[in-house]
């Protein structure tokens, strides 16, 4: 049986939405156990008897704008997202899932759960919807704004082995951020991952891929420093939300309009839905020594269910020990 923590405590909607995930994933997933970390009174009015579904009571909640991350793990070591980490790492659980403060929760994960030490840097890695149908993995989106090559290497390595077992590619792809697709282009340290990536029998490496095709990529994996991937990921969110809004504006002038409006509904939510980070579930920290998932902090139910069913997904299939495994073997040639 796998064991889920949450922390029911962290995100926008918590700990109603939360719960409603909790519960949707006890009803849709069958070797899973749940627990829930947080106020029992505060969640009392969503909980239902389950006999997988288990409560540890908590004391505080890390708040989501939090300006000093590290100190409020420290001295908040009862909180909900605190308490949840600690349980991974005292391997009572098996992952956690949780939609609260992002900066706390690696934080937290790196002094709680800590690091592999296979891993010399870790990467916060969420899987985006595509124009194409299929999902890409986008890292490192924030967890390091300078980091050396061979980091990065290994963060290939982790989200290769994450498409293959999680996403269920056979071949993954691999492709560089850059601002040309032609080799030579872009900063010292694109160069320099790109001749390692090259050389890298273990890597499907394809080259440069440019911002413009992030939408219609080439590959199953793009990858970047923190700093870019995190403004293409920021990007990418902004624009969907801008391209929704005028889309929307458009076809509430006129009779025409509104008629159109009316008509395309259906198209304008599943649009919304393809569009929608709730659909994949979370973003996985690679590079530590239990699972750790971030969801949206304004996820909502569906939302939480995905997340829950992700980090399911990845300790099923042991991802962090075949990570591992191909670093270590690496670092012996």
């Amino acid at each position: 049986m796998i064991k889920i923590a949450i922390d029911a405590m962290g995100g926008d909607h918590a700990p109603k939405e939360q719960i409603a995930g909790a519960l949707l994933a006890l009803e849709k997933i069958d070797d899973i156990e749940i627990t829930l970390f947080g106020d029992r009174e505060m969640m009392k009015p969503f909980l239902k008897d389950h006999p997988r579904l288990h409560i540890v009571e908590s004391d505080g909640v890390i708040p989501m704008g939090e300006k000093d991350p590290i100190q409020a793990i420290r001295s908040n070591r009862k909180s909900s997202m605190a308490m949840a980490l600690t349980s991974v790492r005292q391997e009572e659980q098996d992952a956690i899932v949780s939609s609260g403060a992002t900066q706390a929760l690696i934080a937290g994960a790196h002094i709680l759960v800590g690091r592999m030490k296979t891993m010399k840097r870790t990467a916060i890695a969420p899987v985006l919807p595509t124009a194409l149908g299929k999902p890409f993995i986008l890292l490192d989106s924030g967890g390091n704004i300078d980091i050396k090559p061979e980091f990065m290497v290994h963060q290939a390595h982790f989200a290769t082995v994450y498409a293959k077992e999680v996403l269920g590619v056979e071949k993954p792809t691999l492709g560089l951020i850059n601002i040309g697709t032609e080799e030579g282009k872009g900063r010292d340290i694109d160069n320099e991952v790109f001749a390692l990536f090259k050389a890298n029998p273990n890597l499907n490496f394809i080259g440069n891929v440019e911002p413009k095709d992030v939408l219609t990529p080439p590959c199953d994996i793009l990858i970047s420093d923190g700093f870019t991937a995190n403004i293409v990921m920021k990007t990418i969110e902004g624009t969907a939300r801008g391209m929704g809004a005028m889309l929307k504006e458009e076809l509430s002038k006129g009779i025409l309009g509104k008629l159109g409006l009316v008509l395309s509904l259906g198209n304008l939510k599943r649009f919304k839905r393809r569009m929608s980070p709730e659909e994949i579930g979370g973003a996985m920290i690679y590079g530590l020594k239990g699972v750790v998932i971030k969801a949206q902090g304004s996820s909502k139910a569906w939302g939480f269910y995905n997340a829950i069913r992700q980090a399911a997904n990845v300790v099923r299939q042991d991802v962090i020990h075949k990570v591992s495994t191909i670093i270590e073997a690496e670092a012996k040639e």
